[in-house]
């Protein structure tokens, strides 16, 4: 592998991008870039992002656009577009990497196949709590998530356990797009290119990733299993405005009902203007 990122995009959540950007001093096997696709936050997290770079042994680009709404596709394609590296990993700026997160999708990454990783959910409370005292989870023994998982501060346990699953089981969800989320998901750059990147049409929360995840898969690109491999901690928020989800979930469905495998508006149309 001639290079691996990470994608981490993010709005107006400055000191949950603080706490996952730490994650990543700590990473056993530290990414080439680091890229923050940035949804057009103020100048506070781009302050958090500069301050970071001053402190990453590796390259950190902040890739920005004005506040024009929820478009997380649009920033990403931003991103991809930036990126050096052959293998990108896309993650949130509310998702804590476990140390060993980019060393195993390394691992698992297989020409021909996209990762999908699984996450632990924190707690109200307990994301707070993390979020003020800056608590390093990301460093965390088993034992102390054992006893946070005793006091209810997160949802479950089983991410964190790295079982040595078969290639077969990892695979037997191949065409499965459902689930797949870019909290937690990596693939070959070249995979991406080749059916535009994320589209551009979905606005708002929601969907935008079981298109693309979609339309790899329809381009011969499959789903590997990375839970039990690769884990985040999700920092607990209120939920993100639904107010476009039906449109998307339309928009998911027009895509369904045909065999298109590029973006309607996509990388390619970025760059052509």
């Amino acid at each position: 592998m001639a290079g691996l990122a990470v994608i981490i995009t993010t709005y107006n959540w400055p000191a949950a991008l603080e706490a996952v950007l730490a994650g990543y001093l700590s990473q056993q096997r530290p990414p080439d870039e680091l890229i923050v696709a940035d949804d057009g936050s103020t100048e506070e997290t781009r302050a958090v992002i500069d301050k970071f770079r001053d402190q990453a042994p590796f390259p950190v680009k902040h890739v920005w656009h004005a506040d024009e709404g929820f478009r997380a596709g649009a920033i990403r394609n931003r991103a991809i577009q930036n990126s050096e590296a052959d293998y990108i990993i896309f993650t949130d700026g509310d998702c804590i990497p476990a140390p060993w997160f980019l060393q195993q999708h390394q691992r698992l990454a297989d020409q021909g196949w996209f990762l999908s990783g699984n996450r632990v959910l924190l707690s109200q409370n307990f994301s707070q709590e993390v979020l003020q005292e800056k608590i390093p989870i990301h460093t965390w023994t088993r034992r102390q998530w054992f006893q946070a998982r005793r006091r209810k501060q997160i949802n479950r346990l089983l991410p964190l356990f790295r079982i040595p699953l078969g290639r077969w089981y990892r695979r037997r969800l191949a065409k499965a797009w459902e689930g797949a989320k870019t909290c937690n998901l990596s693939v070959w750059k070249e995979d991406l290119l080749a059916v535009n990147g994320f589209d551009e049409d979905y606005t708002g929360w929601g969907m935008e990733d079981s298109d693309l995840v979609l339309r790899l898969i329809r381009n011969g690109v499959y789903h590997q299993d990375a839970r039990f491999a690769a884990p985040v901690f999700h920092l607990w928020h209120s939920e993100n405005s639904r107010d476009q989800l039906e449109e998307n979930q339309r928009r998911l469905q027009q895509l369904i009902e045909t065999d298109r495998i590029q973006a309607r508006v996509g990388i390619k149309q970025a760059s052509s203007e």
